[in-house]
């Protein structure tokens, strides 16, 4: 079943047709709280955004956040965001924080993330503010590279969780994935490589001996392969914390008990429930060299459209579609 849809107002005052999902996610497709929390804000003041289909580009598609009850943010930074928690306490919205906290800084991996230790900084302070189940630790992607072997990646990883796991009731971790081709390009270029199956099982046993100290949930993202009894396959947009941090909000309690149904639109062993997520590829500039979603000159390039439209309707600062809309007098001639 799809979102509901109804007519909703443009920043130009065009009416058109939009979706009105329940979640949102913000983003898979880029880091919405490290480059664009002003725009995000924002947005949500005025009540929608313009989402951009990368294969059909000219047909825009709009979301409403008229019936926004949840926001799932993913991000690898997201202090830009921290001065603006209360604003979304105070507009009543269940949010949680998939974080991603990896070290790959010697690697020249991440060149765009701030150093280890602000973002840990970091992740305390939001699961000070939010508590530990809103603030999820994500270790992904994994992978290995000629100078980086398993001990010193799993010591890297106990570093870390030595520092948050008393922030966090979860451990979620993925294997970098060189079927995409434009990661395939750069694992070439940078040497990176995915883990087979043997090394697999050796980095699930190090995370396992490891969190016998940590007492995390440990789970695997979008993966079918059972590693370990102590290892669950994550819900990343997860119903079941959904209801267990949101059980105030009764329309979100009625909405999961309708629709709490794996999401179709993503990949086949990904277990996330339905949302819609408002972010763009092309967009994210932390430059990490093993990402799918973005292509980092375009990135840069859309960066400087979001500075000279910072408050657009869409992430990237394009205008809206005028060409498709005629205004006639005192008339407004309906985009559907």
């Amino acid at each position: 079943m799809s979102e509901p849809k109804r007519p909703i107002l443009t920043d130009d005052g065009y009416q058109v047709s939009a979706s009105c999902p329940v979640i949102i996610s913000a983003s898979r497709a880029t880091d919405i709280p490290a480059y664009y929390a002003d725009w995000f804000i924002h947005r949500l003041e005025k009540g929608y955004v313009r989402w951009i289909n990368r294969y059909h580009p000219a047909l825009p598609y709009y979301v409403s956040f008229e019936d926004t009850r949840a926001i799932v943010f993913w991000s690898k930074n997201p202090a830009p965001l921290l001065p603006y928690l209360h604003y979304l306490d105070t507009r009543g919205y269940v949010y949680y924080f998939q974080f991603t906290l990896t070290d790959y800084g010697l690697e020249g991996l991440e060149p765009g993330l701030p150093p280890l230790h602000e973002r840990v900084s970091t992740f305390i302070k939001l699961s000070e503010r939010l508590g530990r189940d809103r603030v999820i630790w994500r270790f992904d992607p994994i992978l290995l590279t000629p100078s980086l072997d398993m001990p010193t990646l799993l010591s890297r990883i106990r570093t870390i969780g030595d520092s948050v796991s008393a922030y966090t009731n979860k451990f979620v971790f993925s294997f970098v994935d060189t079927s995409y081709a434009k990661v395939k390009k750069q694992a070439a270029i940078w040497q990176f490589r995915t883990l087979n199956q043997e090394e697999r099982a050796e980095f699930v046993r190090g995370i396992v001996r490891m969190n016998q100290t940590w007492n995390l949930s440990l789970a695997s993202c979008a993966d079918e392969a059972i590693y370990h009894p102590a290892v669950d396959h994550n819900k990343c947009i997860d119903d079941v914390l959904l209801r267990r941090i949101g059980q105030h909000d009764s329309a979100l309690m009625r909405y999961l008990d309708r629709f709490s149904e794996k999401d179709r639109g993503q990949r086949p062993a990904c277990r996330c429930i339905r949302s819609k997520d408002i972010g763009q590829y092309d967009t994210c500039l932390h430059g990490c060299v093993y990402c799918y979603a973005t292509d980092h000159e375009r990135a840069r390039i859309h960066a400087e459209k979001h500075t000279e439209n910072p408050r657009a309707d869409t992430i990237t600062g394009e205008m809206g579609p005028m060409l498709s809309l005629r205004r006639t007098g005192n008339d407004i001639q309906t985009y559907l």
